[in-house]
């Protein structure tokens, strides 16, 4: 196992704070290579011999992590795609970690380069936030029976922040640090390739990935949104402030529970103990600590930016809707943060004038909704 590589595509919070370190810490790797396009992070990775930082938010404090011994390197220069080509064709793992499954265009040339041809056991792991990024990737890179591209459920909340000098920066000169939550437990693709072994030994198989994708986007996501669009309302600048705010949390909890847990145990039920009442209970409970954790830091502006994608159709405040609205669930909770959301978006105009832009095949249920949650919100303690 020591003699394997393990390859990451992206240096940020996700990888730096989630695949890299838990690759170093494994110790079942003999290389760590990753890819970055920003030059003066690839400088400064250089410059402390292949170390970087990352702060850990815990319960009770953060803590400083350093990661060694990491080859980075900058594919636009002509010298460095070579030594990740390279890298990739003697992988064992490779995880992408990229901002959305849009930029596969640029990373898919050096996989199919690196990768054609594999004779070894490689794995991919896609943590681009997408239900189906694994399926994305693979056709862009060209199949191979040797290489297995997986899925993933990340739940670990994560960012990049500048500007704090009370956090560990990613290396010295660099006016950035990441900072993660200390979580861990990711869920992958059942891997099928005959013999293989992951190094990174922590991570969870499950047969059907997606009911576990679908809990993250429409319980997990969606709640951190809704809570994150009424806490900006109430001029909240960090999420750990609305810990101290019983109304919001009592909202969300059942949010939670009564609309999207109800919706997705009803679909799901029998599959896993996940779907179930008292599963599902524990998952809400554990999450809406972890959102409000105040080590984490996390800002609402962070919680609420891109608003126009959060209320796509499949995502996680219209997708929720839909998904409760179809189990026979009014999804009333979920409506507030989506009139918030379009407050945000659109102030001024009218759900009913925004909608043919937004959600083409959006009804006369979802839309009267959402008009009754930004009535509600406007006459209510809400705002």
């Amino acid at each position: 196992m020591s003699e394997r590589t393990f390859v990451g595509i992206g240096f940020g919070a996700i990888q730096a704070g989630l695949f890299l370190y838990e690759a170093h810490r494994s110790g079942n790797f003999r290389r760590l290579v990753v890819a970055e396009v920003i030059p003066e992070v690839v400088a400064a990775l250089r410059r402390d011999g292949g170390r970087y930082h990352v702060n850990i938010a815990t319960r009770t404090d953060i803590e400083d992590h350093a990661v060694t011994g990491v080859e980075i390197f900058n594919p636009n220069v002509p010298s460095n795609r070579e030594e990740l080509v390279a890298a990739v064709a003697e992988a064992a793992e490779i995880a992408t970690a990229l901002p959305s499954v849009e930029f596969y265009d640029s990373v898919s040339p050096i996989l199919a380069e690196g990768l054609a041809g594999k004779a070894s056991p490689c794995v991919v792991y896609t943590a681009e936030n997408h239900n189906h990024a694994a399926e994305l990737l693979e056709p862009q890179v060209g199949a191979n029976r040797r290489v297995q591209f997986l899925n993933t459920v990340v739940g670990k909340m994560s960012g990049i922040v500048t500007g704090d000098r009370s956090l560990t920066p990613v290396a010295e000169g660099l006016p950035r640090a990441f900072l993660v939550e200390e979580f861990n437990r990711i869920l992958i693709t059942q891997i099928r390739l005959p013999g293989f072994r992951r190094g990174i030994t922590v991570f969870e198989e499950k047969p059907d990935l997606l009911p576990f994708e679908e809990a993250k986007l429409y319980g997990h996501n969606a709640v951190h949104a809704l809570l994150g669009y009424l806490a900006h309302r109430r001029g909240y600048r960090f999420m750990s402030e609305v810990a101290q705010d019983p109304q919001l949390m009592t909202l969300a909890r059942e949010a939670f529970l009564e609309e999207s847990g109800a919706a997705l145990i009803a679909k799901h039920a029998g599959l896993d103990p996940l779907f179930t009442r008292a599963g599902f209970q524990a998952y809400a409970d554990d999450l809406l600590q972890r959102m409000t954790n105040p080590f984490l830091r996390d800002q609402v502006e962070r919680v609420v930016r891109d608003p126009c994608r959060k209320l796509g159709w499949d995502d996680r405040l219209i997708g929720t809707m839909r998904l409760a609205l179809g189990a026979g669930i009014m999804p009333r909770r979920f409506a507030l943060g989506a009139a918030a959301a379009l407050d945000l978006l659109f102030p001024g105009r009218g759900v009913g004038e925004v909608a043919s832009e937004l959600w083409p095949a959006a009804n006369t249920d979802l839309i009267r909704l959402i008009e009754q949650a930004r009535s509600e919100l406007r006459a209510s303690a809400l705002c």
